[in-house]
């Protein structure tokens, strides 16, 4: 009887011992490249989370553009969404929302912690699902005109403040050999991202888009079209070149920096590609000259504007939870763990110095930042309204022919009426798939 009660109690003991000695695993599906600067900084973060959490393994799988889109769209597919996962508040993510696929973070993190982030991004109604899918990391600005105001200096030149200045300066840039206007168009989200949502936004306004997704009016009415006609103007005029649509979105800071283009257009996370790469010490603009050689600008009026000055923006990205995670289980608070932990003020403020993003936290501030990356904000404040980016409004079956048509435009394949009734047949079929 004796012995009995001793290789029970043993039997508890090692038991428990194993329960305590159990691990937590967490498949992320991360959004990294790990080409781009601060890629080793990253991974610290990450590793930090993982020394200190001993009870929790983290597995993270890491891409970037088109192959990350990819993978996410299988794995939901297959219906093994990861337990965490990058993710956007509506387009490419907008399945994850519309299905209900990842949890809503509001109960999960709570008010307190929430309390220290824009209001604008804890909002609801600024995701697809109407609920806190994902924590936007940032307010994303999908505009921003990279100016080399020294080139422009040494060339006579100003900042142009409507389209037929800009044009005005082609003679003078292009006698120097230098590029107008950098676009990396290879990737085709660039086009629509980064520039044409701003060119709808001023020309038809927000309002015009949800009338089109809603059936009321159609992208093939002649307004729309004059928005595909300004781009096409643009390649023949010169503004843009048509090699661009043979630029990769990796090569071109390099060409900017190297001054081989007076503007360079890209979203507010790109400046990440100039400043110090704190792994290598080395930085593709030097800090001294991010402060006396170049600024943020916002793109100039162009013809027929209705609401000058617009910017397109959207919320920013940020981690999502899997919803296949069972409520109140260890899996759930080691997610619920990982997010507290990537937002926190310190990793955020990490973030901030790497120059990943302007943090939507309000409490970040650093002395450690910069020129290009203070001058973002600035340029943040001197923005007074926003529109769509338009792979946010729109649905993946809308924009993805939206996307082709704009590279088919650069090149002269098609027209800017025949690029409208792609779109409008994918809207028509959309619709019709929701009746």
């Amino acid at each position: 009887m004796r012995k009995a009660m001793c290789f029970a109690v043993l039997f508890s003991v090692i038991f428990s011992m194993g329960a305590f000695a159990q691990k937590t695993n967490l498949f992320v599906l991360n959004y990294i490249d790990a080409t781009a600067p601060g890629y080793a900084e990253d991974q610290a973060i990450w590793q930090k989370f993982i020394d200190d959490n001993p009870d929790i393994t983290i597995v993270k799988e890491e891409l970037s553009n088109e192959p990350f889109h990819q993978k996410l769209a299988a794995y939901v597919a297959a219906g093994t969404v990861p337990d965490v996962m990058y993710m956007y508040p509506s387009g490419r993510s907008t399945i994850l929302h519309e299905q209900k696929l990842v949890k809503d973070l509001a109960p999960l993190l709570g008010n307190d912690f929430l309390s220290n982030f824009m209001p604008s991004v804890v909002d609801p109604s600024g995701q697809k699902g109407k609920y806190l899918a994902e924590l936007p990391q940032s307010v994303c600005y999908s505009t921003v005109m990279y100016t080399n105001t020294k080139l422009l200096a040494d060339l006579g030149l100003k900042v142009p403040t409507t389209y037929q200045e800009m044009k005005a300066m082609l003679p003078k840039l292009k006698a120097k050999g230098i590029r107008p206007l950098l676009m990396a168009n290879k990737d085709d989200w660039v086009m629509q991202s980064c520039l044409y949502s701003t060119i709808v936004g001023r020309m038809l306004g927000d309002e015009w888009i949800d009338k089109a997704l809603a059936g009321k009016v159609k992208f093939t009415d002649k307004e729309f079209v004059k928005t595909l006609e300004f781009v096409e103007m643009m390649y023949k005029d010169g503004i843009l070149g048509r090699d661009t649509i043979q630029i990769s979105y990796g090569e071109a800071p390099a060409l900017f920096a190297a001054g081989k283009a007076a503007f360079f257009i890209d979203g507010d996370w790109r400046q990440n590609a100039f400043i110090t790469d704190k792994a290598s010490g080395i930085a593709l603009i030097d800090p001294k000259k991010q402060e006396s050689d170049f600024g943020y600008f916002n793109f100039p009026a162009i013809p027929d504007e209705k609401n000058p000055g617009v910017v397109s923006a959207i919320l920013g990205c940020g981690y999502g939870i899997s919803s296949a995670i069972p409520a109140g289980s260890a899996k759930e608070k080691a997610a619920v763990k990982l997010l507290k932990y990537l937002y926190s003020q310190d990793v955020q403020r990490q973030y901030l110095e790497l120059g990943k993003y302007i943090t939507s936290r309000k409490d970040v501030k650093s002395d450690k930042l910069e020129p290009f990356t203070t001058k973002m904000s600035q340029y943040y404040a001197s923005i007074g309204k926003t529109c769509y980016v338009l792979d946010g409004a729109m649905d993946t079956s809308i924009y993805t022919p939206l996307n082709l048509g704009l590279q088919q435009i650069g090149l002269g394949t098609k027209t800017p009426m025949q690029v409208a009734e792609s779109i409008q047949a994918a809207t028509d079929s959309w619709i019709a798939s929701r009746k």
